[in-house]
């Protein structure tokens, strides 16, 4: 007699993901869920770029569109307008109501890896008590890091994820960014990035080490697969100084060393963090790039991270004498706006520019409203595709940062 104890799925669930084909994943969730009382589990993931809610394709769906000479349509659901995406946005579990012609209940959780949203678990019984939610939030825990774990090298789960081709440029981009959000019980750290199919030049890092949260925001010149190159070379000389023991200055050294030696003639400009989430005392660069926002109280603080910029980086043949740190000590519940000028220079077809009155006060009302910074984002960068009739000239990308200390 099989064992279908919580931990018993679980621990079944975790070992057979070991080795699992990413397309295998729907039936190893729907046989976990009926383990567990369920009539039906179904897992769908966010797509790129956080319009849709996409159920991950079962087996039989993908011999079915073979048999037709294509692949099926994958179910989709907007995140802006049905209750899948309100467990999405608001990352609580969300429950229909039950009706003559179907008395079953149907539950939406959420599925989040560690503190990022990956997607909602679809879960259907004849009733779904609290018992059996909390059951249902533990396997929908384990899912996401299955999920987590497939997806870096998955073309499924790409492909699923994607509702068009994306250019050259932006695939080398997005190869090389980490989780759009990561965090601890102290800071919480969340980016977008648009055009997500056609980015070129920006690109952003976030990393925790200790009880340092690391920041880069990059913005490269241009908007072709050199731009993309640059980005990702200074990347990836970010990553290499600063895990040798590079200070903020150094790392900055070593991107315009790299820029002068590999990519010459592109310039780029940056901001480069680093948080204490203990004591709170934020160290940054800024080379050429707009100031970042410090926000305390739905407020932004004026003037408060403004600094005279460093030259943009990659200005070969100059003498550029080393970048000044400057320092400034947070306060519990501030948070940072790091943004490149794509957000603030995006234009309507009248010609008025977006910027920063309106990027600040799209942030504090999304703020305000009690919105998790990844939702607050994603409101933001959907604002600015619409204020921009949804092309954006330049790339578009936003860091939201929030220093919350255990009281």
């Amino acid at each position: 007699m099989s064992d279908d104890s919580l931990g018993s799925v679980l621990a079944d669930v975790l070992a057979a993901s070991h080795r699992l084909a990413p397309r295998a994943i729907p039936d190893l969730v729907r046989d976990a869920g009926r383990r567990l009382g369920l009539t039906d589990a179904r897992v769908y993931m966010a797509d790129l770029q956080q319009h849709e809610l996409v159920a991950l394709p079962a087996p039989e769906h993908a011999r079915e569109g073979a048999a037709d000479g294509g692949s099926a349509a994958p179910e989709t659901l907007p995140i802006d307008t049905s209750l899948a995406g309100r467990a999405y946005r608001t990352e609580t579990v969300q429950l229909t109501r039950p009706d003559a012609d179907d008395p079953a209940r149907t539950g939406w959780v959420p599925v989040v890896d560690g503190i990022g949203r990956v997607g909602v678990l679809r879960v259907t019984a004849p009733e779904l008590d609290a018992p059996l939610l909390r059951r249902c939030e533990a396997l929908a825990g384990l899912v996401a890091l299955v999920l987590a774990t497939k997806q870096p090298y998955s073309d499924l789960l790409a492909e699923t994820l994607r509702s068009r081709p994306m250019t050259l440029q932006a695939e080398l981009l997005w190869a090389f960014l980490p989780p759009r959000t990561i965090g601890t019980s102290a800071v919480t750290s969340s980016a977008v990035l648009e055009p997500a199919y056609e980015a070129g030049g920006d690109a952003y890092d976030h990393s925790l080490a200790r009880a340092t949260l690391h920041l880069t925001l990059l913005d490269a010149m241009g908007h072709d697969l050199a731009s993309g190159g640059c980005s990702a070379a200074a990347l990836a000389a970010c990553r290499a100084s600063r895990r040798a023991g590079g200070r903020l200055d150094d790392i900055a050294v070593e991107i315009g060393r790299t820029l002068d030696r590999w990519i010459p003639e592109r310039l780029l400009t940056c901001v480069i963090a680093d948080l204490d989430t203990a004591t709170g005392r934020l160290d940054w660069i800024n080379c050429g790039h707009p100031p970042p926002l410090l926000i305390r109280d739905r407020h932004v603080v004026a003037g408060a991270l403004d600094r005279t910029p460093h030259p943009p980086l990659g200005l070969t043949g100059y003498d550029i004498p080393v970048p000044p740190v400057h320092t400034v000590s947070l306060q519990p519940g501030d948070r940072l706006l790091l943004f490149t000028d794509g957000v603030t220079d995006a234009r309507s077809s009248a010609g008025e520019l977006f910027g920063e009155q309106r990027l600040t006060d799209a942030v504090v009302r999304a703020l305000t409203d009690g919105l998790p910074a990844p939702e607050a984002l994603r409101r933001l960068i959907h604002q600015i595709l619409v204020h921009q009739d949804q092309r954006l000239s330049d790339d578009a990308t936003i860091l939201l940062v929030e220093w919350h200390p255990p009281r």
